[in-house]
């Protein structure tokens, strides 16, 4: 696929992601989506099978820092980073894929979670461990605190669908990590 076709996936991505937020999965329907990104159907068909393709490609998306860790970023700056995108996720509950996230699970796609759950603990452990070794991060069971920061947040994120958080409640996520982690 060139260069266009990437964008173009990429552009359907961020249509439905909004789409898929705003109504959940189940409500979500191809013509929606047509509607939104101003495809036709044979367009919109050209790229994505179906809004479980697309749905799946969405949530398969990952925060990648394996590149950054091999060009020897500071963890500390790697962490930064990570923690400013969890929090506007948690404070911008218009974008939250919780409801949809519910409803594709409860499709049959367990095994689906689990890898993308797998994925982001070792991501997390990865960053620990990074950090660790470059003496940035405090020496910690790197497995538990992945769990912990993970949960943590994916309850915080689940949460903010149905009440809504003060800034205070992103804030002691992101003070509560640097405390696990951070040497002082």
């Amino acid at each position: 696929m060139g260069n266009k076709g990437t964008k173009t996936k990429q552009a359907i991505r961020q249509q439905a992601y909004r789409l898929f937020a705003e109504k959940g999965f189940k409500a979500v329907t191809m013509t929606d989506i047509c509607e939104k990104t101003g495809l036709s159907r044979g367009g919109l068909y050209r790229y994505y099978s179906g809004t479980e393709q697309i749905f799946s490609e969405i949530l398969s998306e990952e925060y990648v820092i394996a590149d950054r860790i091999e060009k020897k970023e500071k963890a500390t700056v790697i962490l930064e980073d990570m923690l400013k995108t969890i929090k506007a996720e948690i404070m911008n509950k218009e974008l939250s894929l919780s409801l949809a996230i519910y409803e594709y699970a409860n499709l049959g796609n367990e095994e689906f979670f689990t890898n993308i759950n797998d994925k982001a603990k070792k991501r997390w452990m990865s960053l620990l461990e990074y950090g660790i070794e470059t003496g940035e991060f405090k020496t910690v069971d790197t497995e538990q605190t992945s769990d912990l920061i993970l949960y943590y947040y994916q309850g915080l994120r689940m949460w903010s669908r149905v009440i809504s958080f003060e800034e205070q409640v992103a804030e002691y996520y992101v003070k509560t990590v640097k405390q696990l982690l951070l040497r002082e």
